[in-house]
């Protein structure tokens, strides 16, 4: 339905605009469509940065928790066997980071040094290094490879257990 003009309109010349003009919903729409996209992957990129870190956070503490009473892990190999205390650390920490790939994990300990989980008052040191890979190239452009690296550590001392336990 057409708008009638007023007789002042016609006078100064004003000829009646339509309320949409043609193509300026699509050309709003490419406007924001990739802000909007931006912020989207963003969201999804920095909640899974969060997730990881709280996993690794998670596993090193399992794992801390676990170090620290001399325990061992049956192995799976060798059911009437048990894996060495590093081995089960090791293990615990790799089950309590679920869905995540924990490829570089220390264990070392004040007095045994690298690869030793120490014995009974000994005080031990657990690593986990992971590396997520983000999914927006914008974002990912301000990391080295478009990945960011993971490393998380936990300090305990161990409690006094047999010292026989700490092989």
């Amino acid at each position: 339905m057409q708008r009638k003009t007023c007789h002042r309109e016609r006078a100064l010349g004003i000829r009646p605009r339509r309320a949409f003009p043609e193509g300026s919903a699509l050309t709003e729409f490419a406007l924001v469509i990739p802000l909007f996209l931006l912020l989207v992957f963003g969201v999804c990129d920095f909640g899974r940065l969060f997730f990881v870190e709280a996993t690794l956070e998670n596993a090193v503490r399992q794992a801390g928790r676990y170090a620290i009473t001399g325990n061992h892990q049956p192995d799976p190999k060798n059911p009437d066997q048990n894996l060495s205390r590093v081995d089960s650390i090791i293990q615990v920490a790799q089950q309590a980071a679920v869905g995540i790939d924990v490829t570089n994990i220390q264990i070392s300990s004040v007095n045994g040094g690298a690869g030793s989980a120490g014995g009974p008052g000994d005080t031990v040191i657990i690593s986990l290094t992971s590396n997520v890979q983000l999914i927006t190239p914008v974002i990912a452009a301000f990391f080295n490879n478009g990945t960011y690296t993971f490393t998380v550590s936990v300090r305990l001392k161990n409690e006094p257990f047999p010292p026989s336990d700490t092989v």
